[in-house]
Protein backbone atom coordinates (compact mmCIF):
# COMPACT_ATOMS: atom_id res chain seq x y z
CA UNK A 1 0.00 0.00 0.00
CA UNK A 2 2.74 2.40 0.56
CA UNK A 3 3.67 2.81 -3.06
CA UNK A 4 3.96 6.64 -3.32
CA UNK A 5 5.62 9.85 -1.95
CA UNK A 6 3.94 13.27 -0.91
CA UNK A 7 5.24 14.39 -4.07
CA UNK A 8 4.92 17.97 -4.89
CA UNK A 9 2.23 19.40 -7.19
CA UNK A 10 3.17 21.30 -9.80
CA UNK A 11 1.94 23.02 -13.35
CA UNK A 12 4.07 22.72 -16.42
CA UNK A 13 4.53 26.33 -17.59
CA UNK A 14 4.64 24.53 -21.05
CA UNK A 15 1.96 23.13 -23.61
CA UNK A 16 -0.72 21.18 -22.69
CA UNK A 17 -1.36 17.98 -23.96
CA UNK A 18 -4.72 16.04 -23.27
CA UNK A 19 -4.32 12.83 -21.66
CA UNK A 20 -6.23 11.43 -24.83
CA UNK A 21 -3.66 12.35 -27.07
CA UNK A 22 -0.71 10.96 -24.78
CA UNK A 23 0.31 7.68 -26.87
CA UNK A 24 3.02 6.13 -24.63
CA UNK A 25 5.88 6.83 -22.15
CA UNK A 26 9.56 6.59 -21.82
CA UNK A 27 11.24 3.96 -19.08
CA UNK A 28 14.03 4.99 -18.38
CA UNK A 29 15.25 2.05 -16.21
CA UNK A 30 18.22 1.94 -14.54
CA UNK A 31 21.86 2.07 -16.60
CA UNK A 32 22.31 3.54 -20.32
CA UNK A 33 25.65 1.49 -20.39
CA UNK A 34 25.04 -0.92 -23.30
CA UNK A 35 27.62 -3.82 -21.43
CA UNK A 36 25.39 -3.46 -18.26
CA UNK A 37 22.31 -4.41 -19.94
CA UNK A 38 22.95 -8.69 -20.24
CA UNK A 39 23.83 -8.55 -16.80
CA UNK A 40 20.74 -6.85 -15.48
CA UNK A 41 18.64 -8.54 -18.19
CA UNK A 42 20.13 -12.05 -16.54
CA UNK A 43 19.91 -10.83 -13.12
CA UNK A 44 16.45 -9.80 -13.33
CA UNK A 45 15.05 -13.05 -15.18
CA UNK A 46 16.68 -15.33 -12.98
CA UNK A 47 15.56 -13.30 -9.79
CA UNK A 48 11.71 -13.66 -11.40
CA UNK A 49 11.73 -17.57 -12.10
CA UNK A 50 12.70 -17.98 -8.77
CA UNK A 51 10.31 -16.11 -7.65
CA UNK A 52 7.45 -17.64 -10.01
CA UNK A 53 8.57 -21.21 -9.45
CA UNK A 54 9.29 -20.77 -5.42
CA UNK A 55 5.74 -19.35 -4.92
CA UNK A 56 3.68 -22.18 -7.03
CA UNK A 57 5.71 -24.76 -4.74
CA UNK A 58 4.29 -22.89 -1.63
CA UNK A 59 0.92 -23.22 -3.30
CA UNK A 60 0.96 -26.40 -4.70
CA UNK A 61 2.98 -27.79 -1.44
CA UNK A 62 0.02 -26.43 0.76
CA UNK A 63 -2.67 -27.48 -1.58
CA UNK A 64 -1.42 -31.40 -1.45
CA UNK A 65 -1.08 -31.85 2.15
CA UNK A 66 -4.68 -31.71 3.96
CA UNK A 67 -2.66 -31.07 7.06
CA UNK A 68 -2.11 -27.38 6.04
CA UNK A 69 -5.25 -26.79 5.24
CA UNK A 70 -5.79 -24.30 7.80
CA UNK A 71 -6.33 -20.46 8.09
CA UNK A 72 -2.18 -19.95 8.52
CA UNK A 73 -1.22 -21.50 5.25
CA UNK A 74 -4.46 -20.55 3.12
CA UNK A 75 -2.97 -16.75 3.90
CA UNK A 76 0.64 -18.28 2.99
CA UNK A 77 -0.91 -19.37 -0.69
CA UNK A 78 -2.65 -16.67 -1.21
CA UNK A 79 0.36 -14.17 0.00
CA UNK A 80 2.26 -16.47 -2.76
CA UNK A 81 -0.18 -16.12 -5.60
CA UNK A 82 -0.16 -11.99 -4.78
CA UNK A 83 3.80 -12.27 -4.99
CA UNK A 84 3.55 -14.22 -8.73
CA UNK A 85 1.19 -11.61 -10.06
CA UNK A 86 2.75 -8.38 -8.18
CA UNK A 87 6.25 -9.27 -10.13
CA UNK A 88 4.58 -9.76 -12.84
CA UNK A 89 3.34 -6.58 -13.22
CA UNK A 90 6.52 -5.43 -14.08
CA UNK A 91 9.44 -7.50 -14.50
CA UNK A 92 8.24 -8.96 -17.66
CA UNK A 93 8.25 -5.78 -19.10
CA UNK A 94 11.68 -4.54 -18.47
CA UNK A 95 12.77 -7.50 -19.58
CA UNK A 96 10.92 -7.44 -23.16
CA UNK A 97 11.94 -3.76 -23.14
CA UNK A 98 15.57 -5.02 -22.83
CA UNK A 99 15.86 -7.81 -25.08
CA UNK A 100 14.43 -5.36 -27.88
CA UNK A 101 15.80 -2.09 -26.64
CA UNK A 102 12.80 -0.25 -26.13
CA UNK A 103 12.14 1.85 -23.22
CA UNK A 104 8.70 2.53 -24.57
CA UNK A 105 5.72 1.56 -22.85
CA UNK A 106 2.04 2.56 -24.50
CA UNK A 107 -0.31 4.74 -22.09
CA UNK A 108 -3.00 2.53 -21.83
CA UNK A 109 0.09 0.12 -20.93
CA UNK A 110 1.51 2.40 -18.16
CA UNK A 111 -2.00 3.22 -16.62
CA UNK A 112 -3.23 -0.75 -16.33
CA UNK A 113 0.78 -1.57 -15.12
CA UNK A 114 0.11 1.28 -12.65
CA UNK A 115 -3.15 -0.09 -11.43
CA UNK A 116 -2.15 -4.05 -10.87
CA UNK A 117 1.50 -2.76 -9.12
CA UNK A 118 -0.73 -1.12 -6.70
CA UNK A 119 -3.78 -3.90 -6.04
CA UNK A 120 -0.84 -6.41 -5.35
CA UNK A 121 1.58 -3.89 -3.11
CA UNK A 122 -1.90 -3.76 -1.34
CA UNK A 123 -2.76 -6.82 -1.29
CA UNK A 124 0.38 -8.28 0.54
CA UNK A 125 0.02 -5.39 2.59
CA UNK A 126 -3.40 -6.33 3.81
CA UNK A 127 -2.55 -10.08 4.18
CA UNK A 128 0.35 -9.43 6.24
CA UNK A 129 -2.33 -8.05 8.84
CA UNK A 130 -4.21 -11.06 8.54
CA UNK A 131 -1.79 -12.93 8.56
CA UNK A 132 -0.72 -11.01 12.07
CA UNK A 133 -4.32 -11.22 13.24
CA UNK A 134 -4.18 -15.21 12.84
CA UNK A 135 -0.85 -15.52 14.37
CA UNK A 136 -2.42 -13.21 17.01
CA UNK A 137 -5.45 -15.48 17.41
CA UNK A 138 -3.67 -18.68 17.89
CA UNK A 139 -0.96 -17.80 20.69
CA UNK A 140 -3.36 -15.51 22.88
CA UNK A 141 -6.53 -17.23 22.52
CA UNK A 142 -5.12 -21.03 21.37
CA UNK A 143 -8.47 -22.95 22.30
CA UNK A 144 -10.83 -20.46 21.06
CA UNK A 145 -8.65 -20.77 17.72
CA UNK A 146 -10.80 -23.21 15.55
CA UNK A 147 -13.94 -21.58 16.55
CA UNK A 148 -12.89 -17.90 15.77
CA UNK A 149 -10.85 -18.79 12.86
CA UNK A 150 -13.87 -19.96 11.08
CA UNK A 151 -13.58 -21.11 7.34
CA UNK A 152 -16.22 -18.66 6.78
CA UNK A 153 -14.15 -15.87 8.63
CA UNK A 154 -10.48 -16.33 7.02
CA UNK A 155 -12.43 -16.99 3.39
CA UNK A 156 -14.10 -13.52 4.23
CA UNK A 157 -10.79 -12.09 4.97
CA UNK A 158 -9.24 -12.55 1.90
CA UNK A 159 -12.46 -11.63 -0.01
CA UNK A 160 -12.68 -8.44 1.40
CA UNK A 161 -9.09 -7.65 0.92
CA UNK A 162 -9.09 -8.32 -2.84
CA UNK A 163 -12.29 -5.80 -2.87
CA UNK A 164 -10.68 -2.88 -0.55
CA UNK A 165 -7.81 -2.94 -2.54
CA UNK A 166 -9.38 -3.42 -6.02
CA UNK A 167 -11.38 -0.15 -5.34
CA UNK A 168 -8.42 1.37 -3.79
CA UNK A 169 -5.76 0.65 -7.07
CA UNK A 170 -8.98 1.56 -9.60
CA UNK A 171 -9.42 5.40 -7.21
CA UNK A 172 -5.65 6.41 -8.03
CA UNK A 173 -5.84 4.84 -11.98
CA UNK A 174 -9.03 6.90 -12.33
CA UNK A 175 -6.99 9.69 -10.37
CA UNK A 176 -4.60 10.11 -13.21
CA UNK A 177 -6.54 9.54 -16.16
CA UNK A 178 -7.96 12.88 -15.47
CA UNK A 179 -4.79 14.45 -15.60
CA UNK A 180 -3.16 16.12 -19.15
CA UNK A 181 0.64 15.20 -19.63
CA UNK A 182 3.53 17.70 -21.08
CA UNK A 183 5.45 17.00 -23.55
CA UNK A 184 8.13 15.16 -21.53
CA UNK A 185 7.41 11.99 -20.40
CA UNK A 186 10.32 9.98 -19.51
CA UNK A 187 9.62 8.19 -15.94
CA UNK A 188 13.08 7.32 -14.19
CA UNK A 189 11.75 4.30 -13.24
CA UNK A 190 11.80 0.84 -14.43
CA UNK A 191 8.04 0.76 -14.26
CA UNK A 192 5.21 3.23 -14.20
CA UNK A 193 4.82 3.85 -10.43
CA UNK A 194 2.16 6.22 -9.18
CA UNK A 195 4.11 9.03 -8.23
CA UNK A 196 6.77 9.05 -10.79
CA UNK A 197 3.52 9.00 -13.28
CA UNK A 198 2.11 12.23 -11.64
CA UNK A 199 5.48 13.88 -11.63
CA UNK A 200 5.48 14.44 -15.00
CA UNK A 201 1.68 15.73 -15.36
CA UNK A 202 1.35 19.58 -16.40
CA UNK A 203 -2.27 19.57 -14.44
CA UNK A 204 -2.50 21.25 -11.05
CA UNK A 205 -2.07 17.69 -9.09
CA UNK A 206 -3.12 18.97 -5.54
CA UNK A 207 -6.39 17.08 -5.56
CA UNK A 208 -4.15 13.99 -6.68
CA UNK A 209 -1.59 14.39 -3.91
CA UNK A 210 -4.47 14.69 -1.22
CA UNK A 211 -6.26 11.46 -2.28
CA UNK A 212 -2.62 9.91 -2.29
CA UNK A 213 -1.65 11.02 1.04
CA UNK A 214 -5.11 10.32 3.06
CA UNK A 215 -5.82 6.61 0.94
CA UNK A 216 -1.36 5.80 2.17
CA UNK A 217 -2.57 6.84 5.87
CA UNK A 218 -6.14 4.85 6.05
CA UNK A 219 -5.31 1.68 3.75
CA UNK A 220 -1.42 1.70 4.30
CA UNK A 221 -1.40 2.57 7.79
CA UNK A 222 -4.39 1.07 9.09
CA UNK A 223 -2.69 -2.47 8.17
CA UNK A 224 0.90 -1.78 10.07
CA UNK A 225 -1.22 -0.77 13.03
CA UNK A 226 -3.09 -3.40 13.14
CA UNK A 227 0.50 -5.88 12.45
CA UNK A 228 1.91 -3.34 15.53
CA UNK A 229 -1.06 -4.28 18.07
CA UNK A 230 -1.47 -8.02 17.39
CA UNK A 231 2.59 -8.77 17.74
CA UNK A 232 2.15 -6.05 21.11
CA UNK A 233 -0.46 -8.91 22.40
CA UNK A 234 1.59 -11.45 20.93
CA UNK A 235 4.76 -10.65 22.70
CA UNK A 236 2.69 -9.72 26.17
CA UNK A 237 1.26 -13.24 26.07
CA UNK A 238 4.65 -15.05 25.55
CA UNK A 239 6.20 -13.08 28.49
CA UNK A 240 3.82 -14.84 30.45
CA UNK A 241 4.35 -18.61 29.42
CA UNK A 242 6.02 -20.01 32.09
CA UNK A 243 8.50 -22.67 30.30
CA UNK A 244 11.02 -21.37 28.08
CA UNK A 245 10.30 -24.03 25.70
CA UNK A 246 6.69 -22.78 25.46
CA UNK A 247 8.30 -19.42 24.71
CA UNK A 248 10.50 -20.83 21.58
CA UNK A 249 7.50 -22.72 20.45
CA UNK A 250 5.33 -19.85 20.99
CA UNK A 251 7.75 -17.68 19.42
CA UNK A 252 8.27 -19.62 16.38
CA UNK A 253 4.92 -20.02 14.83
CA UNK A 254 5.41 -16.69 14.00
CA UNK A 255 9.20 -16.12 13.27
CA UNK A 256 8.76 -16.49 9.61
CA UNK A 257 5.72 -13.71 9.27
CA UNK A 258 7.93 -12.02 11.32
CA UNK A 259 10.46 -11.93 8.85
CA UNK A 260 8.53 -11.18 6.34
CA UNK A 261 7.25 -8.36 7.50
CA UNK A 262 10.05 -6.70 8.34
CA UNK A 263 11.89 -7.30 5.01
CA UNK A 264 8.68 -5.81 3.44
CA UNK A 265 8.63 -2.71 5.30
CA UNK A 266 12.30 -2.40 5.53
CA UNK A 267 12.18 -2.30 1.71
CA UNK A 268 8.82 0.21 1.33
CA UNK A 269 10.95 2.47 3.90
CA UNK A 270 13.82 2.09 1.68
CA UNK A 271 12.19 3.54 -1.04
CA UNK A 272 10.66 6.57 0.91
CA UNK A 273 14.12 7.27 2.15
CA UNK A 274 15.96 7.54 -1.47
CA UNK A 275 15.60 10.81 -2.41
CA UNK A 276 17.41 10.29 -5.98
CA UNK A 277 15.45 8.77 -8.84
CA UNK A 278 18.16 5.92 -9.57
CA UNK A 279 17.94 5.24 -5.53
CA UNK A 280 14.23 4.97 -5.96
CA UNK A 281 14.61 2.50 -8.80
CA UNK A 282 16.92 0.59 -7.04
CA UNK A 283 15.24 0.63 -3.58
CA UNK A 284 11.70 -0.18 -5.28
CA UNK A 285 13.63 -3.13 -6.88
CA UNK A 286 13.57 -5.23 -3.12
CA UNK A 287 10.17 -4.63 -2.82
CA UNK A 288 8.73 -5.91 -6.21
CA UNK A 289 11.58 -8.09 -6.69
CA UNK A 290 13.61 -9.53 -3.78
CA UNK A 291 10.79 -9.51 -1.16
CA UNK A 292 8.43 -11.99 -3.19
CA UNK A 293 11.27 -13.79 -4.12
CA UNK A 294 12.66 -14.28 -0.47
CA UNK A 295 9.22 -15.28 0.90
CA UNK A 296 9.44 -18.92 0.01
CA UNK A 297 12.41 -19.31 1.40
CA UNK A 298 12.11 -17.55 4.48
CA UNK A 299 8.77 -19.80 5.21
CA UNK A 300 10.28 -23.07 3.83
CA UNK A 301 13.36 -22.89 5.85
CA UNK A 302 12.15 -21.73 8.64
CA UNK A 303 8.48 -24.00 9.24
CA UNK A 304 8.79 -27.25 10.06
CA UNK A 305 5.16 -28.11 8.34
CA UNK A 306 6.21 -26.88 5.22
CA UNK A 307 9.88 -28.25 5.67
CA UNK A 308 7.89 -31.91 6.13
CA UNK A 309 4.69 -31.46 3.19
CA UNK A 310 8.03 -30.32 0.62
CA UNK A 311 9.93 -33.75 1.32
CA UNK A 312 6.70 -35.14 0.97
CA UNK A 313 5.89 -33.22 -2.29
CA UNK A 314 9.21 -34.26 -3.71
CA UNK A 315 8.79 -38.05 -2.64
CA UNK A 316 5.29 -38.54 -4.17
CA UNK A 317 6.65 -36.70 -7.48
CA UNK A 318 10.22 -38.63 -7.65
CA UNK A 319 7.42 -42.15 -7.14
CA UNK A 320 4.82 -40.68 -9.92
CA UNK A 321 7.63 -39.73 -12.70
CA UNK A 322 8.35 -42.99 -13.88
CA UNK A 323 4.65 -43.72 -13.84
CA UNK A 324 4.08 -40.46 -15.86
CA UNK A 325 6.86 -40.97 -18.51
CA UNK A 326 5.72 -44.53 -19.21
Amino acid sequence: MLLSFFPNSHICHMELENNTQISKFILLGFSEEPELKPLIFGSFLAMYLVTVLGNLLIIMVVSSDSRLHTPMYFFLSNLSFVDICFTSTTIPNMLWNIQTQSKVITYEGCITQMYFHILFAGLDDVLLAVMAYDRYVAICHPLQYMVIMSPQLYGLLVLLSWIMNIMYSLLHSLMVLRLSFCSDLEIHHFFCELSQVIQLSCSDTFLNNIVIYFSTVLFGGSPFAGIIYSYSKIVSSITGIASAQGKYKAFSTCASHLSVVSLFYGTILGVYLSSASQSSATASVMYTVVTPMLNPFIYSLRNRDIKRALRKFFRIATILEPIVSR
